[in-house]
């Protein structure tokens, strides 16, 4: 969430003892409006929820007091901890009133702290019992996971989390739990920017269920001028878009019943250019009903008042002139109809991967599983082998539950490389995808960045507007390329590059800077970005297509300072 976003952790030794207890939770609505309250100041969730009338919150935040911390706590405080003393009661107090509450891990400071829990604990078993005992304790049926800032650049984390999250599924589907994993993320006017995309991306691979992706429609920093409701419908469409290519078996009514908004009520942190009025909520309103999107909230429950009306962004107020509880009252009746478990299913394969020399094969077992619901035919494919490699699954179709084989073969003319095959099972409710990578033995194709290090002391090849080699700051060497944004450009360099054709490759460049980007586009579509003082490194992992080509980029952001880039590769 935003800057103003409080810091948001639970001992997987207490899961086995809370498990015992606990009861299996209630679905939430199929429509729920659930704005945001602030769990660190102090207040009762259950008392501002009647004040306002809110039957549903999400409750920001849970994450580690510390970095390298598997353990959770509220707000990251030791005095908080994950148990029953701490929101227990406020929480049976609000479903006795026909509400429930959503907590929600990580927000803005943990993941610029580092104590977002899949950021901080390197071991999944723990962070999928850090994630079981927050269900367990409380009963809840949805956890929600705020990823923005430097979590959304952290692949390791990205995948820890989502492998955490599947363990966490396939638990709770044994245990005849309901339970909900929203994804909440940061948008542009027109949808996910890729960052944020490549963390769905990861879900799909990793065969973990996302059932919302909720936007955080504000904070835009992009110096436009914005109509905030209107923003907000773009941005969903965008998403919903997005979401068509992930979940190709969906239809539109079942995409945008993925789909989550929150606003930030009043100004935005950004200030008065983005600001979220009165008529706004009304606009959005009628929209979110019209669309039958999931989800509708709003940062955050402490602000709904109009006690500093011409301000800036507070904890405590929205900046504009409005009733108290405004948007509260005009966003309640969203909330309706039954959420009924479906059918659902998983997909895994096994093994994950395998090496062959040119010329040999590998198989591995592709498994499905019910997660909710009744079992129902998957169809199974596969998709992505490269010239020179076969690939396929026998039977063609499975009853879920069911198993079948893959079975890939090279020829000897087979390119030496890694290449990740999709298998894909299709049924009624959607479809799921796993990842089997190949490794073809031997010697890639030559091909990557040239001059990636400037230590020619020019630009060529890269092609660029504005920038320039410099001698300091430098990474390695004695050069590095400085970028230099304006208000109208983003200062972009870039080059072109032909790799092996179908090949998984990582592009890794060395920044510092406010909004450094770094990313392929053309024959593969990737980036990641980062704002940082010192010399970070970025990852980006991509694959490419038929024709190997790809354009390798870096650049800034409207309006900020000057970034800085060195030591380009491709491995």
């Amino acid at each position: 969430m935003s800057v103003f976003l409080a810091l948001a952790a639970v001992s997987a030794g207490s899961l086995v003892a809370a498990a015992g207890t606990a009861q299996a939770a209630t679905p939430l609505p199929t429509h729920v409006f659930a704005p945001y309250f602030e769990a660190w100041t102090g207040e009762s969730p259950a008392a501002l929820a009647q004040q306002s009338g809110a039957k549903h919150l999400t409750m920001a935040f849970i994450q580690a007091a510390t970095k390298g911390s598997c353990t959770v706590y509220w707000n990251g405080d030791t005095g908080m901890p994950i148990a029953n003393g701490t929101f227990g009661a406020d929480i049976a107090t609000i479903r006795s009133r026909g509400g429930d509450v959503i907590p929600s891990f990580g927000g803005y400071t943990a993941d610029n702290t580092g104590t977002e829990i899949a950021d901080s604990c390197t071991n999944v078993d723990s962070i999928a019992a850090a994630y079981e005992s927050v269900i367990t304790t409380y009963d809840v049926p949805r956890l929600d996971m705020d990823i923005e800032d430097n979590s959304l650049t952290n692949s390791a984390g990205i995948d820890r989390r989502n492998k955490a999250i599947k363990k966490v599924q396939d638990w709770a589907a044994a245990s005849g739990r309901s339970l909900q994993i929203s994804y909440t993320l940061p948008t542009t006017t027109h949808g996910l920017a890729d960052s944020g995309l490549a963390v769905l991306r990861n879900a799909v691979t990793n065969g973990t269920r996302v059932d919302v992706v909720n936007l955080m429609t504000f904070d835009y920093y992009d110096n436009a001028a914005h109509q905030m409701a209107t923003d907000t419908q773009t941005a969903a469409s965008g998403l919903v878009a997005q979401l068509g290519s992930l979940y190709p078996g969906k239809t539109q009514a079942q995409l945008w019943a993925m789909v989550g908004v929150t606003e930030m009520i009043g100004v935005d942190d950004f200030g008065p250019a983005e600001t979220f009025t009165t008529a706004d909520a009304n606009t959005v309103y009628n929209w979110a009903v019209s669309k039958g999107i999931n989800t509708l909230s709003f940062w955050a429950l402490q602000r709904d008042n109009g006690s500093c009306p011409g301000g800036a962004a507070a904890d405590n107020c929205s900046g504009i002139a409005q009733d108290t509880w405004f948007f509260s009252h005009a966003f309640e009746p969203f909330t309706g109809g039954t959420s009924v478990p479906g059918n659902d299913f998983s997909l895994a394969a096994n093994p994950a991967s395998a090496s062959v020399d040119p010329g040999g094969s590998a198989s591995a077992t592709v498994s499905t599983a019910v997660t909710s619901g009744s079992a129902q035919q998957v169809t199974l494919s596969v998709t992505g082998a490269p010239a020179g490699v076969t690939a396929s699954v026998s039977p063609g179709s499975v009853t879920a539950g069911g198993s079948a084989t893959l079975s890939v073969s090279t020829t000897a003319a087979a390119v030496p490389g890694s290449y990740p095959l999709t298998v894909t099972g299709a049924a009624p409710s959607g479809s799921h995808s796993t990842t089997f990578t190949l490794t073809v033995k031997g010697t890639p194709p030559a091909g990557g960045v040239v001059n990636g290090g400037f230590e020619t002391g020019a630009l060529s090849p890269w092609s660029a507007a504005g920038d320039a080699v410099v001698a300091s700051p430098a990474h390695s060497g004695t050069h590095a390329l400085q970028v230099v944004p304006s208000a109208s450009a983003t200062g972009e360099a870039a080059q072109n590059v032909t790799l092996a054709p179908n090949h998984a490759y990582t592009l890794t460049a060395w920044v510092q800077g406010n909004y450094a980007y770094v990313g392929v586009r053309g024959g593969a579509t990737a980036s990641v970005w980062t704002s940082s003082s010192g010399w970070t490194k970025l990852s980006v992992p991509f694959t490419t297509g038929a024709s190997g080509a790809v354009t390798v980029y870096v650049h800034g952001w409207y309006g900020q300072s000057a970034v800085y880039a060195d030591d380009f590769a491709i491995g």
